[in-house]
């Protein structure tokens, strides 16, 4: 098929506002369609590497493609507030290409993180055209992942990051336009060229470059409850509205993770036709946000663990061509999960998320009947501890826990990913619980949750939870975390002060793993209170954070406690392939 390749053609949305998109289409005849809609600019083609499928081999494949530029950036009218019209322009999008006399009406999706969250929010609209969506690296809930989390911190290194590279851009698109600052875009030009030094600046919410250039992200601050200014842009409340088939795909490592698997799960249990709820797809690899080929200095996952291996590109291709085009033997071979297990580096097919034959297990946390234990004294035991007692460690915001691995932007080298932790390890804010040296291999596939009982002599501070790996040589590999800021305990829409001294009982979401520990390792779990710049600091002092300086900040005396009334235990799910296969 001959294609005819046209740049900056202009779409009219319903409010007047004019959109740029390029465009590649036949010459003759007609072609379904794949859409792309981003904030990045859309001459950057393949902006996220090996994530999205390669143009030609769609182009070869038979589709037409339709890359635009979200209202306000770049060659788009309007103004870019991140969220507030992709329903609506994307509605508006797909339509316009249904109408074209080279589509043949049906409409695709596809494209990670932001062109992730597009795809949710026109699919709630239920446009006609649109029979298919690709999502991932991504988020139906913005508040939840990226800009804050599921525990109400706030996700400050990306925050800040994502922030300056969208006011540099607005600011060179003003400039452009006649209507900017030289010294604006210098200020921001200079700031992004060295960001993690946004992340020290307090109090947060007045990052100068930020605070002084554009008001969402005075919004962002000014609203850190799931609260009205986030729920208008959640459409995961609104999954019942969703009728097409989805392919989610993630990484192990990517900050998405969560909010990954929640879509799926909740589009295969509430999706609006049965054919959506059947036919939802999920891949997730030893990837994270910016990279997926799986190596990492501290941790390489093999040859096979790439997005390039598993022919990422293709099983898109399969997806559209069942969804979009109609082939329907284009998926046959191609199982509801695909997921590649750490630890015996393997890809292996599932039928669902959670896996059916998950095995929920307690591993109770002990400190062997020594109080007030410092680091790496505690144990993790599948039996309860017999004894009552508690650990405790003093949680100093101007001396937060570093950012050492995690499933966050991986910035600079060591912040993200799979990263060695006897680093932070030897800390006396950290509590490390460790296994014995474990004698056969411990299959852990699916949701990680932590459950501690704790309090604290602030009114406010935060819980952090790490699952580890730990090497027969002592490498202490990470597998996911998560943080609970303790005001949201009771939920993200509300703040409840804690009673200083009280015992609360608290759930800390780490989102998901698939690892096997093999013989001659250890699980272990990390206990703190701040894993800084992926998170804010809390202040401790139950005021709003991003309004208050370090002079204000307070520390905290945090203590976990265990025992028989008060059982802290890491919720572990454990696929035991011996009893059910």
């Amino acid at each position: 098929m001959k294609y005819l390749n046209e740049y900056n053609v202009e779409m009219s949305m319903r409010d007047g506002a004019t959109l740029a998109a390029n465009v590649w289409r036949p010459v003759d005849g007609t072609a379904p369609t794949l859409l792309i809609r981003l904030p990045y600019s859309k001459t950057l083609e393949a902006p996220f590497g090996d994530t999205l499928p390669n143009f030609a081999v769609l182009l070869e494949a038979g589709y037409a493609i339709v890359v635009q530029d979200c209202r306000g950036t770049f060659r788009s009218e309007g103004d870019f507030v991140p969220h507030a019209a992709e329903r609506t322009d994307g509605e508006d999008t797909i339509a316009w290409i249904a109408e074209q006399p080279w589509s043949d009406g049906t409409v695709g999706m596809f494209g990670p993180s932001y062109l992730g969250m597009v795809q949710w929010a026109a699919a709630v609209m239920k446009p006609p055209a649109l029979k298919a969506i690709a999502p991932f690296f991504t988020s139906a809930d913005p508040y939840r992942t990226p800009w804050y989390s599921n525990g109400g911190a706030l996700s400050l290194s990306l925050v800040t990051l994502w922030g300056t590279s969208m006011y540099t851009a607005d600011a060179k698109r003003a400039l452009e336009r006649g209507t900017g600052s030289v010294d604006q875009l210098l200020k921001l030009g200079g700031a992004l060229l060295e960001p993690e030094r946004l992340n020290d600046v307090l109090p947060t919410g007045d990052v100068p470059v930020l605070a002084e250039y554009g008001q969402w992200w005075s919004d962002f601050m000014a609203h850190p409850a799931h609260d009205e200014y986030w729920n208008q842009y959640d459409v995961s409340t609104e999954i019942s509205q969703v009728s097409v088939p989805a392919l989610h795909i993630g990484g192990w490592y990517d900050l998405f993770l969560g909010a990954t698997v929640r879509a799926f799960v909740a589009a295969r249990r509430h999706a609006g036709t049965e054919q959506a709820r059947a036919e939802q797809r999920l891949v997730i690899g030893p990837w994270d946000h910016l990279s997926t080929d799986g190596i990492y200095p501290d941790r390489s996952f093999g040859a096979r663990a790439s997005a390039r291996t598993l022919r990422l590109t293709n099983l898109q291709l399969k997806f559209f061509d069942r969804w979009v085009r109609g082939d329907t033997a284009a998926l046959e071979d191609i199982a509801p999960v695909k997921i590649f297990v750490m630890g015996i580096d393997q890809w292996r097919d599932e039928q669902d998320w959670p896996l059916p034959d998950t095995r929920w297990t307690d591993y109770h946390l002990s400190s062997d009947g020594r109080a007030n234990t410092s680091s790496g004294d505690g144990t993790l035991s599948t039996e309860p501890a017999p004894t009552a007692d508690r650990d405790t460690y003093l949680y100093d915001p101007r001396r937060p826990v570093p950012t050492t691995g995690s499933a966050s932007l991986p910035t600079t080298p060591g912040f993200g990913g799979p990263v060695d932790q006897r680093t932070v390890a030897g800390r006396d804010d950290v509590l490390c619980y460790t296994t014995p040296i474990l004698e056969a291999p411990v299959e852990v596939i699916g949701p990680i949750s932590v459950t501690l009982f704790v309090s604290s002599s602030a009114v406010d501070t935060d819980f952090t939870a790490k699952l580890i790996d730990v090497f027969p040589d002592g490498k202490a590999i990470n597998l996911c975390d998560g943080i609970l800021r303790a005001r949201y305990r009771d939920g993200l829409e509300q703040e409840v002060p804690l009673e200083p001294g009280t015992i609360y009982e608290i759930t800390i979401d780490l989102m998901a793993t698939a690892n096997v520990f093999l013989p001659g390792h250890r699980i272990r779990l990390d206990i703190s209170s701040s894993n800084f710049p992926r998170y804010d600091r809390n202040t401790n002092t139950g005021g709003v954070i991003a309004r208050e300086s370090e002079v204000q900040m307070i520390p905290a005396v945090n203590h976990i406690h265990h025992g028989p009334e008060h059982r802290s235990r890491l919720v572990l799910p454990i696929i035991d392939r011996n009893e059910s296969h």
